[in-house]
């Protein structure tokens, strides 16, 4: 783990957080990406998850979501680093004074997301069309290396490494009733492989080892589309299936 925050603590997992957790979301331009907002209740901490590509950035509509429920973020976290979830990183950072999470793995797509994106693909075509030409990481980022158990935000949060889709892919179970899956785990689909640090072969031991093993109960918060159970995606999920899962192509 890196330098770390005062507001960060790493520990034994506290007791299931009895209120309801005050989950909101804002939806980026590009890429449909999932930009979820988390605290406890209202009027307390929060944490931003994958703050993705809204020109200039989606500070503005965080900002309303945290001013609605009188919330003050004290971290940002990182499914992996691929430029549709970390675009507006640098500004969410930078504007509330707070630091940013992501895997050891995948910390260097924040200065060089190209490293994990096909040349003139079309978050390349979309950056040069926004005139955006470098990249600079946020002044405090801490790294995962996908064991941790953290409390943030009065929440206990299970950091769980999840290759494949990246090399530093990760998914987070909060509260033991949510999974962050970023784009390891959709609505009845799981994220492409085939882009630079990508694993058809890491993605099925994560399928394997990494969600599967996971309770039923789960609420899953992909980083793209809507909401759904780890029963649902067990029963009818085709990339969850033996089949799947034992093929080698």
């Amino acid at each position: 783990m890196g330098s770390g925050s005062a507001l960060l603590r790493v520990g034994r997992v506290p007791q299931w957080h009895d209120d309801p957790v005050l989950i909101e979301s804002v939806v980026a331009d590009y890429f449909g990406t999932n930009c979820w907002i988390i605290a406890p209740s209202k009027n307390s901490e929060c944490f931003i998850v994958d703050p993705g590509i809204t020109p200039p950035s989606i500070l503005g509509r965080v900002k309303e979501i945290a001013n609605k429920y009188n919330l003050k973020p004290i971290a940002t976290i990182l499914t992996h680093g691929h430029l549709d979830h970390t675009f507006s990183v640098l500004p969410i950072a930078q504007g509330y004074e707070i630091p940013a999470m992501i895997h050891s793995r995948d910390r260097t797509l924040l200065s060089h997301p190209m490293k994990a994106l096909l040349p003139g693909g079309p978050a390349q075509q979309i950056m040069q069309q926004l005139g955006v030409t470098e990249f600079v990481e946020p002044q405090e980022v801490i790294e995962l290396n996908g064991n941790e158990n953290l409390t943030i935000a009065g929440l206990p949060i299970e950091v769980r490494h999840a290759p494949g889709h990246t090399a530093g892919s990760a998914v987070f179970v909060v509260n033991s009733e949510y999974l962050l899956s970023g784009d390891v785990l959709f609505d009845g689909s799981i994220g492409r492989t085939d882009l630079p640090t990508g694993s058809a072969q890491e993605m099925r031991k994560t399928l394997r080892t990494q969600i599967l093993t996971l309770p039923d109960e789960l609420i899953v918060l992909p980083g793209h589309g809507g909401q759904t159970t780890i029963a649902r995606e067990r029963k009818k999920n085709p990339y969850l299936t033996d089949e799947f899962l034992d093929s080698r192509e």
